[in-house]
């Protein structure tokens, strides 16, 4: 990244957009003067006026040099690869497909866009303050210095706060410099900071120590001087070893005071468990980009799953032209994608965030042909990547840990059973879709008035009515497809054999044999999976099944909302590796845990969580549209955990202020299994008349919550931040009265140890 790199892209260059073979579009792309947003210009006039359209470095995912889309891929070898890239976005906004002039202006603008990216990710909270002159010199439109009364009117719309006209009045005539002062006051953090003051003026190292030590964290004197040096920007009070009221708010507004432990932010789990004893990131439909119907089956679905740590991945595969496989959602009006393009997708992306084992769970609706060519596929383009025996030749007690498999892919499927296949004439057993497995496990689940020689039989007989290709059905070890047959003889079932279940069934096993599933999943792998009847791709609640330690609880990623919250929150720990261990009591096969009825037993620790929510800080304006529109901000804190601990509560609403409101609301919530509880921080803009708009959230799991006053940053509705955007807190925890003020004792006491 040169000083030319960002003039090439300010002055502007000419490319070529791409869409398909058949649709390419000139465009001009100009960074503008902010350095954070992108101007990109059709060259040719509509009826209208010229399109122009631009998108903030904030929002692009990432930068994939040459033809690695599928809209540039058909273009390799007609065009150099060199002079393409693609820039893909967060959320559901298309990637931005580019052909430049030459090598080197495609170059320019791939490293500038990382690097822009890279810094803005990297920005301290001070450094986005700072950008706050320069936004307002802006409304000083006669560049005098000072602020008249209408700039001031108008800046404060832009911000996100409408102040009375008295008070908009006496500011009107001060300097830039003294109302970025004034707006950015922080009283409630000025609050803290005299509290622990003995002077008002700075804090000694022994009073930082004190602060520390009510926070929860490393109370030495080594720590608090660390912090000074980091934070203090003040020579004299650094070289002291003071600290000022400026560095204590720089250290209160940094990542290192997140509501989120950052010891959590790495692996720090036991990786050496076997795979049932961990929840595990799943997605239904990867392939799909929106609905369940008429929506684009594409890879961009399986990169932006893998890229946030996805380890199941799903894929559908039909007979496709040619003897090649597609994977498509079947019988519907959804696209096709070639199967051999997913799986190299797959293995481009598979260990890319995380190293810990991807699962490939194949819906294999294909011929025996077809089937023999995805055995081909998988072999040939995942290579050693793909497991294709057991790690051991001993007899199987055990599913593998994450730490065994690292770096290798599974196959989930069927897999070839000599005593069946003998039932039929070739000698292979059958090829079903997870629905077939579900109307067999629906007719047969815990039924033990039936005869179960007969339920075999009629299954086996059902197993021989389609056939699976033995290529294939070697590729699959230690995940293999079975249909559910109920709870008995659990500790006779081989630790390989893994069921799938409809979200309704799953529900209905939690309720009405909680116990027992819990016992079932402490040693087999379960899939749930949406119902069928959700054709706008909507999802279902994850927590009622992480409830019953079910394993892959698949979702579709693709549709965000409180269910794909909940799943970013619950696999935010653990390095985000997709990964998390389940609580000691889902682990155990004799275990007598039940998420129906929590009022004692294992797991049950009575936890008292009180939250003081203080203030917020940038929230971001809903209707933009309308200059004058300010938000109304209402917070919502929600627990997410067993029935009995699920609850909601909210704070008033603050009229028209949504840069720095205060609430300084105390909620209060009783939890009786903490270990298995999330955390949920919502924003919402108050409206009497409809609905209240999402503003932003932030979720994680009760056992990474931080106690002291700590800041929630926090994401937008498809999970990537919303910053400067913060909320200002104050967690308390207690069990039967007595404060649990670290992390480590928390989490002690959550696992029964304290």
């Amino acid at each position: 990244f040169t000083t030319q790199d960002v003039r090439v892209m300010m002055q502007g260059s000419s490319m070529v957009k791409v869409r398909s073979q058949r649709w390419q579009k000139s465009r001009n792309l100009r960074l503008l003067e902010d350095g954070l947003t992108v101007w990109c210009e059709s060259t040719k006039s509509s009826r209208k006026a010229k399109a122009q359209q631009t998108f903030a470095v904030t929002e692009v995912e990432c930068v994939r040099e040459g033809c690695k889309s599928e809209a540039l891929r058909p273009l390799s070898g007609s065009v150099p690869e060199n002079r393409c890239f693609t820039v893909v976005f967060r959320g559901a906004r298309k990637s931005l497909d580019l052909l430049c002039p030459c090598e080197d202006e495609a170059k320019r603008w791939v490293r500038g866009l990382r690097t822009l990216k890279e810094c803005v990710a990297n920005m301290s909270q001070k450094e986005k303050l700072d950008q706050y002159p320069s936004r307002f010199s802006i409304s000083d439109q006669n560049q005098d210095g000072k602020m008249s009364y209408d700039e001031v009117k108008r800046l404060l719309q832009m911000i996100n706060i409408d102040l009375s006209e008295q008070y908009a009045r006496c500011l009107f005539k001060v300097s830039i410099e003294e109302f970025c002062r004034e707006l950015l006051r922080r009283p409630e953090l000025d609050a803290v900071f005299r509290h622990y003051s003995s002077n008002g003026c700075v804090l000694s190292t022994a009073e930082l120590r004190d602060f520390l030590g009510d926070q929860g964290e490393d109370a030495s004197l080594l720590h608090a001087q660390s912090l000074i040096l980091t934070y203090e920007l003040n020579d004299w009070a650094q070289k002291n070893q003071f600290m000022t009221q400026n560095g204590f708010t720089m250290y209160m507004l940094s990542l290192e005071n997140d509501v989120f432990n950052p010891d959590h932010a790495r692996v720090h789990q036991d990786m050496t468990r076997p795979l049932a004893h961990y929840f595990i990131s799943s997605s239904h439909n990867t392939y799909l980009t929106k609905d369940q119907v008429t929506s684009a089956s594409s890879t961009e679905p399986y990169i932006r799953a893998l890229n946030q740590g996805c380890r199941c991945v799903e894929l559908d595969c039909w007979d496709g032209d040619k003897g090649e496989p597609v994977i498509y959602h079947g019988h519907t009006l959804t696209s096709k994608v070639p199967f051999k393009e997913v799986i190299e997708t797959i293995a481009q992306y598979a260990f890319k965030a995380s190293p810990y084992p991807l699962i490939l769970s194949l819906e294999n609706h294909c011929s025996v042909e077809q089937q023999a060519v995805m055995a081909k596929h998988l072999r040939t383009i995942l290579g050693s990547k793909l497991l294709t025996k057991p790690l051991s030749d001993q007899l199987l007690k055990d599913l593998p840990s994450p730490e065994e498999l690292k770096c290798r892919i599974l196959v989930k499927g069927k897999k070839h059973i000599p005593h069946l296949g003998q039932l039929g004439k070739t000698g292979s057993s059958a090829s079903f879709s997870s629905s077939s497995d579900d109307e067999l496990a629906s007719s047969n689940k815990n039924t033990p008035k039936r005869d179960p020689a007969k339920v075999s039989f009629r299954k086996a007989c059902h197993y021989v009515s389609s056939k699976l290709s033995p290529e294939l059905s070697e590729l699959v070890v230690y995940c293999r497809s079975v249909p559910f047959q109920g709870f008995e003889n659990m500790s006779e079932k081989p630790p390989n054999e893994m069921s799938s279940f409809s979200e309704s069934d799953a529900l209905r096993l939690i309720k009405d044999s909680g116990k027992l599933f819990a016992r079932h999943n402490s040693k087999q792998l379960s899939r749930i999976y949406p119902s069928g009847q959700r054709l706008q791709s909507s999802n279902y609640d994850p927590q009622e099944m992480w409830n019953g330690g079910c394993q892959m609880v698949a979702l579709n990623f693709q549709t965000p909302g409180e269910q794909m919250d909940l799943n970013q929150g619950r696999f935010l720990p653990n390095g985000r590796c997709g990964y998390v261990l389940k609580p000691s009591f889902l682990c155990s096969s004799t275990t007598n845990f039940n998420p129906e009825n929590t009022g004692g037993g294992p797991g049950h620790v009575p936890t008292q969580l009180t939250i003081r929510i203080i203030s917020a800080q940038q929230l971001p304006k809903i209707n933009t549209e309308k200059a004058s529109s300010i938000v109304d901000p209402q917070v919502w804190v929600e627990i997410h955990g067993v029935a009995i601990d699920n609850a909601r509560d909210k704070t008033h609403r603050i009229d028209n202020n949504g840069f720095n409101p205060r609430w300084d609301c105390t909620l209060s919530f009783q939890l009786q299994v903490p270990e298995l509880a999330l955390v949920r921080f919502v924003v919402e803009d108050h409206d009497h008349t409809a609905k209240n708009d999402f503003v932003g959230q932030f979720t994680l799991p009760f056992t990474s919550l931080r106690t002291g006053y700590r800041h929630v940053h926090l994401l937008k509705a498809d999970g990537s931040s919303l910053s400067p955007a913060t909320l200002f807190i104050h967690v308390k925890v207690a069990r039967k009265g007595v404060p649990i003020k670290t992390v480590s004792e928390r989490m002690a006491i959550a696992k029964g140890k304290a």
